[in-house]
């Protein structure tokens, strides 16, 4: 079972959020919140697997509930959940480690696939958010492809393996079973490639990889 606190501060949005994820019988929403401090205290009560957030609530906002709530529970998932793409959002909700980021307009099942996802300990952007990520990446020329391919170049082939496979959106588990490793394995090498390559979480580390060319372009 994967327990939610669902934080909005408009109640009729936190009705139909909670209305999508009854139909997962997986998942089930233990609190709920109109701002961050609220949230942020379900949590603390809760100790759910994901906290999703909206961005734009009274008091703290999301994006500062996110911040504390990687520092008080590193172990719970955080989703932002948002109306909002402009990528002064999605820059501070990465800095902030968010697992991951989804837009309202998205279709409802995104949401439940998502949730299941950083649950299982991957990272989920929406479709629309990543294309505009990759887009970028490209864009910015061949230096910091460059300089991508620099930094990969200091993990085993092993790690880039699994590198490869995360930039492609496979869960701890996914990776395992495409790499033939055990899980357990998986997790440390992910956590040493975090820690080689100076990365605050496995959103950052997804980016790399399609900026070093890791990932095939259909992914």
């Amino acid at each position: 079972m994967i327990r939610v606190v669902l934080a909005d501060d408009e109640a009729m949005i936190r009705a139909g959020v909670r209305a999508v994820l009854a139909s997962d019988p997986a998942i089930e929403v233990v609190a709920e919140a109109g701002d961050g401090t609220t949230a942020i205290d379900a949590a603390r009560k809760h100790e759910p697997d994901v906290v999703v957030l909206d961005i734009r609530m009274p008091g703290l906002d999301g994006l500062s509930a996110a911040a504390e709530l990687r520092k008080v529970l590193p172990g719970v998932a955080v989703v932002v959940l948002t109306t909002f793409d402009e990528d002064a959002y999605v820059a501070q909700a990465l800095e902030c480690g968010v697992s991951g980021f989804l837009l309202k307009a998205s279709d409802p099942r995104e949401l439940l696939i998502a949730l299941h996802a950083v649950a299982e300990g991957a990272a989920y952007l929406s479709p629309r958010i990543a294309r505009r990520l990759i887009t970028r990446v490209r864009g910015e020329g061949l230096s910091r492809s460059a300089s991508a391919r620099n930094r990969v170049g200091e993990l085993t082939p092993r790690e880039r393996d699994v590198l490869a496979a995360l930039g492609s959106g496979l869960s701890n588990a996914d990776i395992g079973r495409a790499l033939f490793l055990s899980e357990g394995t998986v997790k440390a090498h992910v956590s040493a490639i975090l820690r080689r390559l100076g990365l605050a979480n496995r959103v950052k580390a997804a980016i790399l990889a399609h900026e070093a060319g890791l990932v095939a372009d259909d992914h």
